[in-house]
């Protein structure tokens, strides 16, 4: 019987997003975000399906526990024993403990890391494929001394695969003791489904992220009706963010705990002409500097959300949308942005920059960091960047810089933290498209300042949420709050247009 024929008895169909990561041309990709977006059985899929048609293949399949491993990937209704069921029985594979063998010499090994001392157990692997499941339960340092073992020599692949390689396959939801690495490997700084060349430190392989819902795995609806309500039923906030929507800016201890990919982040749309339109800038040399272009919106609107199945977003009149960004920071050889660290351009071409990047649109102000406006014995770095390269340079006027609220005065983070909690009927007032990268990515990461809790560490790449700030100040905004209705205590009864006393009793003179 045919390796061809014999598929036909397996269940390997995939959905539409598992069937991208089966076939996309990164050879170092990351699957998942939210839970039960169908991780486990892309991974068991895509390791038959290569073993079956690449004689020879070493495919290694990680968890960091093994009974997590067994329970998983070998045992029940949709684990390898059962998928291969068919295949055994005929004699095409082999199941050997925590060994796979098939027919053609290619092997799945099923492995477990749990400690980083464990790592050195597969110092002489050859890997083919690695798959490793929840990555964020691992350590930055095992994936590393995984990721180097990823080689393959002598090996004919089919001319479908030609260039896919050896190649590495995670999936993962945020969380965990490896969340932070994770996220700054695979996320921060890049669009999702962008595949690019990560720099030499970084591996060199050409690295994807995946994002995947719920909603892209129908078949866990079908076979787990209740699954959805259980991930709602965690019981924490941030918790159910990330579980159920994969969001990956959950982070403890942030200072803009209230940013949330699925309430904050849209997808570009045509803004309409009659917005009012406007630029904020923060200044940077040997960090980044950051620009900011925003609309006031002037109706209600709905736009599609920024979160693959979430629904559309209604963005408030007056609510403010950063729909372009320049951040300034250094990009390596791979194309892989350096965190924190600045381009160094003088003040002419940062200006010149910024009135390119303004396009055809009709900006009414812009407003930059007070710093910008210092003179130390010659122009100012705002004069400089009017002037321009070739004189074609940009304006602003000073922002107003007010971190903290203090003595009455408006706080610039308060102004930011109320625009994102949003309206009295819990409608964001700031949105970013998802191109602004950077700002996404560096927002919901910044910390508490722990000398002072009101303000935040400025220690931390804040470039971007200075900018925001600057922007916010320069519309100030205060949401409305709800008056309840005056309770009527039982027995009485409230007569309209009189007065009442305070205790929820109307007076009437006779």
């Amino acid at each position: 019987m045919s390796a061809s024929a014999a598929a036909a008895e397996i269940n390997l169909d995939l959905h539409d997003k598992q069937a991208l990561a089966f076939e996309t041309e990164a050879t170092e990709a990351l699957y998942g975000g939210a839970a039960g977006g169908g991780k486990s059985h892309l991974m068991r899929a895509a390791a038959i399906t290569w073993c079956a048609e690449i004689p020879g293949l070493q495919v290694y399949l990680f968890r960091r526990i093994r009974d997590d491993l067994i329970k998983n990937h070998m045992e029940g209704p949709q684990g390898f024993r059962q998928m291969l069921a068919g295949w055994v029985e005929c004699g095409f594979v082999t199941i050997v403990e925590d060994e796979i063998r098939f027919w053609n010499g290619s092997r799945i090994y099923l492995c477990h890391c749990k400690d980083e001392k464990d790592r050195f157990k597969y110092q002489g692997a050859e890997i083919h494929v690695l798959l490793i499941d929840e990555l964020t339960h691992f350590t930055e340092v095992i994936y590393r001394f995984l990721r180097n073992r990823v080689r393959m020599v002598g090996i004919k692949v089919p001319p479908q695969y030609a260039g896919r390689f050896p190649r590495i396959l995670c999936g993962a939801n945020p969380g965990g003791i490896g969340h932070q690495f994770v996220k700054a490997t695979f996320i921060d700084g890049v669009l999702p489904l962008k595949v690019y060349k990560a720099e030499v430190s970084e591996g060199g392989m050409q690295r994807q992220f995946i994002p995947a819902q719920l909603e892209d795995n129908p078949s866990m609806n079908h076979n787990d009706p209740g699954y959805e309500s259980r991930l709602m039923g965690l019981g924490s906030e941030s918790l159910v963010r990330a579980m159920r929507y994969g969001d990956w800016d959950v982070v403890e201890g942030a200072y803009f705990d209230n940013f949330e990919r699925r309430r904050h982040v849209v997808k570009p749309f045509a803004i309409p002409d009659h917005w009012t339109r406007f630029r904020a800038g923060d200044w940077g040399s040997a960090k980044p500097f950051s620009f900011g272009w925003y609309a006031v919106a002037s109706d209600d609107t709905i736009v599609p959300s920024g979160v693959a199945g979430a629904p559309g977003i209604v963005i408030p009149r007056g609510a403010l949308i950063k729909y372009r960004e320049w951040y300034g920071v250094k990009i390596d050889k791979s194309g892989r942005y350096l965190p924190n660290t600045g381009l160094k351009l003088h003040a002419e071409a940062v200006g010149a920059g910024v009135r390119q990047r303004d396009y055809d649109d009709t900006i009414s102000y812009g407003v930059l960091d007070p710093a910008a406006f210092s003179q130390d014995g010659g122009p100012s770095l705002a004069e400089r960047m009017a002037n321009g390269t070739n004189a074609n340079g940009s304006t602003f006027r000073r922002a107003d810089n007010k971190r903290t609220a203090g003595r009455g005065a408006m706080g610039g983070w308060d102004q930011l933290r109320g625009r994102l909690t949003g309206d009295e009927d819990g409608r964001a007032m700031l949105f970013f498209f998802e191109t602004c990268i950077h700002t996404i990515r560096t927002l919901p990461a910044l910390q508490h300042d722990e000398a002072n809790p009101e303000d935040l560490n400025s220690d931390q790449e804040d470039h971007a949420a200075d900018e925001t700030r600057y922007a916010c100040m320069s519309r100030p905004w205060a949401a409305k709050t709800k008056t309840p209705a005056p309770k009527v205590p039982q027995g009485h009864v409230q007569l309209p247009g009189v007065p009442d006393d305070g205790n929820g009793r109307r007076r009437i003179r006779i």
